[in-house]
């Protein structure tokens, strides 16, 4: 028992220290339906995967962001690699991204920051490293951090896990670029917003900020009852997506997940109290489903901003 009290107060405390740093108070009700995404600071940003852009090359991956009407792009570091390795140059990518006018608001990575094998902890931190640094060359500041690696075997220690992204995030500030800790609904491991909250909080660090998905916490338990307490200026991207009432939490995946919209999920109580907590980030596309795969990728990538968008206005009209 005074294990357990004292497990709930250390992450009371940090969760009170997470919640320190610039909460904007807003009133839900003030935000009308008429307004645009830009009254409530929110950006439109295209997460890659939902185009399939592992087979779609990367400079096409952002002409097609481009002529949907996205603010930004949400890239995956392993479609720069390729494009590199391939000949491409980083200086003409950042140009490109420039001349269309797009943001680089998130980025994808898979360095294996957290695991317990000290070997394997040091190569993901190097490789960390490397992702940060052709990141920033193109313009992006923000990368996110799951929990690669420690998604099998649960029972992670949740304090040596802070102290980790610690040192990650210490990484990321001496290149300008902030890791942020993610949200994994299938993993056994920091898959529930309790567990990522107090990660970041008990990091200690004034750049820790948390990555969450609408689909991931469904998956790993969430009832969204508990979404309040996310401090919303802790956050600077939220992957905007939908699951349908089937299959059931335990069987559904990834390529489930559905635009905004199209399934159950309670988008309009998730944006709202984002919105309240301080939330003023982007909203990121970020699907998995292989029927959208089949299709013209032009026509999902403007499929799906008008969805979002239709999400952001029903969310402040009582739906």
């Amino acid at each position: 028992m005074t294990k357990n009290r004292n497990d709930r107060r250390r992450f009371f405390a940090a969760s009170a220290a997470l919640a320190t740093g610039g909460m904007v108070a807003v009133n839900p009700k003030t935000l009308t339906a008429e307004q645009p995404a830009a009254a409530h600071n929110l950006r439109y940003c295209l997460n890659t995967s939902t185009i399939n852009g592992s087979k779609v090359p990367i400079r096409q991956q952002l002409k097609i962001a481009s002529e949907a009407g996205y603010d930004a792009v949400e890239l995956w570091l392993r479609d720069i690699q390729k494009f590199t390795e391939e000949g491409g140059s980083l200086i003409d990518l950042r140009k490109e991204l420039l001349d269309l006018g797009l943001g680089v608001d998130s980025a994808i990575a898979f360095g294996r920051w957290i695991v317990d094998d000290a070997v394997q902890r040091a190569e993901g931190l190097e490789q960390s490293k490397r992702d940060m640094d052709t990141l920033r060359f193109v313009g992006g500041r923000r990368l996110a951090a799951p929990p690669v690696g420690a998604t099998k075997q649960p029972g992670l220690n949740l304090d040596a896990a802070a102290e980790r992204y610690r040192a990650l995030l210490d990484i990321g500030r001496a290149r300008d670029v902030v890791p942020q800790i993610e949200l994994w609904g299938f993993s056994a491991n920091l898959s529930t917003l309790a567990e990522v909250l107090y990660v970041a909080a008990a990091a200690n660090h004034p750049d820790a900020c948390v990555l969450l998905d609408v689909y991931h916490m469904y998956k790993g338990g969430s009832d969204f009852s508990n979404i309040g307490l996310v401090p919303g200026a802790k956050m600077h991207c939220l992957h905007m997506n939908d699951y349908p009432a089937t299959p059931q939490r335990a069987d559904i995946t990834d390529q489930e997940r559905v635009y905004p919209g199209d399934g159950v999920a309670p988008l309009g109580k998730i944006l709202r109290s984002l919105v309240a907590g301080g939330f003023s980030g982007s909203l990121s596309l970020e699907l998995f489903n292989r029927t959208y795969w089949e299709r013209p990728p032009e026509q999902v990538a403007q499929e799906g901003l008008a969805k979002m968008k239709q999400a952001v206005a029903a969310a402040w009209d009582g739906k």
